[in-house]
């Protein structure tokens, strides 16, 4: 009896390990993929597109590409920021020529761990561009 009792406990730590295996690589398939359009004052000064993960969730961004094809001013100017050491800070910044440069534009091609916020703006050298709508994509996986 003390030996089956053994086996029903191996059974449920090999069970319980699994769930865990699985849980893990249930995340390799991604979130559901962000996508969206966000209307603002691009010349006025640099705008909020979108905001993503959330405060103490870990998670893989894989992809985030930006459109401006609505936009009509010559320079774009895209920022990431995020949280670092309890404070809000630029990660990045590139300024886009749309006479040369495509309406869709890769700011994340790859692999980035993210483990809070991570904010992305834009900013347009034209006033013309204020009001209009900037299209986003992005793909995100759980840690």
């Amino acid at each position: 009896l003390a030996n089956q009792s053994q086996i029903l406990t191996n059974q449920d730590e090999i069970e319980s390990r699994a769930d865990s295996i699985k849980n893990q690589t249930d995340k390799l398939a991604g979130e559901t993929p962000g996508e969206g359009t966000t209307a603002a004052d691009w010349q006025t000064a640099e705008a909020d597109v979108v905001s993503i993960g959330a405060s103490g969730v870990r998670n893989k961004i894989h992809d985030l590409t930006v459109s401006i094809h609505n936009l009509v001013g010559t320079q774009v100017t895209a920022r990431l920021y995020k949280t670092v050491n309890g404070g809000e800070r630029k990660v990045y910044e590139q300024r886009y020529d749309t006479t040369i440069d495509p309406p869709g534009l890769p700011i994340v091609n790859g692999s980035w761990a993210i483990h809070g916020v991570l904010r992305v703006t834009l900013q347009s050298n034209d006033a013309a561009d204020n009001g209009k709508a900037v299209d986003y994509d992005y793909m995100l996986e759980a840690m």
